[in-house]
């Protein structure tokens, strides 16, 4: 099938101008926790950026909504794992640069896309702990080009360290300033135009947190 018919059948991917690749979103509004968090003053939901800007666009929302509306299809799987083998040239794909996992089936379903794709490394940042720690439960380790990393909640607070070590998955965090522990990468992108240039911490499971500036 061709890439302009799979587009139309499940939408676009996204292209966050700081990635070295593609991604894949949804609408923040949709979050599951991060909906409750946004809420909550101090937390990281609550400046979230993808609530504001070029995200609100109704051109953006329209294709955001598209992406969520066919993530229980059965054709999903199948059709993304052709969109991004077809698109993807750099190796290197994020889920959620907006939004993040909807339920434990929909986890499932970006597992198997990695193990359909062993030679793209794929980054997906979350704070839907609940699925994750039932996803590993029930299907054991994420693939080996999967890299879950746990986010923080709040601004300036600890990533959820204890869990994250429970399950042997990376954390994440937003510090201003950048704080955090010896063994911590400091994400460098706000000191080199906002983007990642060479920078692929983020998709290593070495990296065991990331500190990200608050804008």
């Amino acid at each position: 099938m061709k890439v302009k018919e799979i587009e139309r059948r499940i939408g676009t991917l996204s292209r966050p101008s700081k990635m070295p690749g593609y991604g894949w979103s949804t609408p923040a509004k949709d979050c599951k926790m991060g909906s409750k968090l946004a809420k909550l003053e101090g937390t990281i939901c609550s400046i979230c950026y993808a609530r504001k800007g070029r995200y609100v666009f109704p051109v953006v929302q329209k294709a955001l909504r598209k992406r969520k509306s066919v993530i229980y299809k059965a054709e999903w799987v199948p059709m993304m794992t052709e969109l991004i083998r077809a698109k993807e040239r750099k190796g290197f794909f994020r889920w959620h640069d907006s939004g993040d996992i909807q339920s434990l089936t929909h986890l499932k379903k970006i597992a198997q896309i990695a193990r359909n794709l062993p030679d793209i490394v794929f980054w997906l940042p979350t704070r839907e702990y609940a699925f994750v720690r039932q996803y590993m439960e029930q299907y054991g380790a994420f693939p080996d080009n999967l890299t879950v990393r746990l986010s923080a909640y709040m601004i300036d607070g600890p990533p959820p360290t204890s869990l994250a070590i429970k399950l042997g998955l990376p954390t994440s965090g937003v510090c201003h300033p950048l704080l955090g522990e010896e063994d911590d990468i400091n994400c460098p992108a706000s000191k080199q135009g906002h983007k990642c240039l060479d920078c692929r911490a983020c998709w290593d499971k070495k990296v065991n947190n990331i500190n990200y500036k608050k804008q």
